[in-house]
């Protein structure tokens, strides 16, 4: 099958079908969405603090990105991949942004970018689209701007925020974007927003009438043992039950229980006696 495209995504909005998508940085990761039959898989750089230990996601790099797109690519063959632009990759110069989302697309394997930002951002989607590149916005909390926020909070909470939002939202979609995230603002605006785009809205944080929502994955399967987004919902306690599941296997070894006989190769009488041994596929370690 062919890949989701961002026409298909648009299709669906005007279809009033809901648009799920979900976060993604590995190939394992990504054969798992791809099996659920989500349509869009964001390589967010969200991977800064799921799988790279960062505080933010300021550290993440165009590198890192790249990799785990390229990966994401690799384990998926009918959804779109959406990969995330990392701070100042192309906020210093349209310039950068060019070679930041080729970089994305060339190497990385990735059939759109997306990157933060409202006024400021405008012209930068309007040449990056006429230059061919699929772009998704991003409106509302930007992580990527949470020193200069003061830290994560819910945005458009009044009415001059709201309304310049709004505005935002227009100028993102008449500057070509196909697709633009509505994250961690009040759900009245985010409907607002999403009745007066042609294009689809995707929610996190950002309620119900959003035109599809995006989670991230570690989140929604419970791997991030010590914490869950408030706007997030645990679909499966996976995380504890690979620290379980550890445990017995330690277990098991300091016991002495593990290897058992199934997991085990011993040399046959016949071959012993011949002199050869007989051959057990296994998987490399390490």
């Amino acid at each position: 099958m062919a890949r989701t495209t961002i026409r298909g995504i648009q299709t669906m909005k005007k279809a009033g079908s809901p648009i799920p998508m979900v976060t993604a940085y590995d190939y394992t990761a990504a054969r798992l969405v791809e099996a659920a039959g989500i349509p869009m898989i964001l390589v967010g750089d969200s991977i800064g603090q799921t799988t790279l230990g960062y505080e933010n996601t300021i550290p993440v790099t165009v590198d890192d990105i790249v990799r785990a797109t390229a990966a994401v690519v690799r384990g998926s063959q009918n959804a779109l991949i959406i990969a995330d632009m990392p701070f100042m990759s192309y906020q210093a110069s349209v310039e950068d942004a060019m070679h930041s989302a080729g970089r994305l697309v060339k190497e990385g394997g990735a059939q759109a970018v997306k990157l933060e930002g409202g006024a400021p951002v405008i012209e930068t989607i309007k040449r990056l689209t006429d230059a061919g590149f699929a772009v998704m916005g991003h409106l509302g909390l930007t992580p990527q701007s949470v020193n200069g926020m003061g830290g994560y909070g819910v945005q458009g909470r009044s009415k001059s925020d709201a309304q310049r939002m709004s505005d935002d939202a227009l100028a993102i979609q008449g500057a070509g974007a196909f697709s633009v995230v509505l994250e961690l603002i009040p759900a009245d605006l985010a409907q607002t927003i999403t009745g007066r785009l042609e294009i689809p809205t995707i929610g996190i944080g950002a309620g119900l009438e959003c035109d599809g929502q995006v989670q991230v994955f570690h989140d929604i399967l419970g791997l991030s043992l010590d914490f869950t987004p408030r706007h997030a919902k645990k679909y499966a306690q996976v995380g504890q039950a690979i620290a379980d599941a550890l445990g017995q296997y330690a277990d098991d070894v300091k016991n002495r229980r593990f290897p058992t006989e199934a997991q085990m190769v011993r040399v046959r009488k016949a071959d012993k006696d011949a002199g050869k041994t007989t051959e057990m596929r296994v998987s490399g370690g390490g």
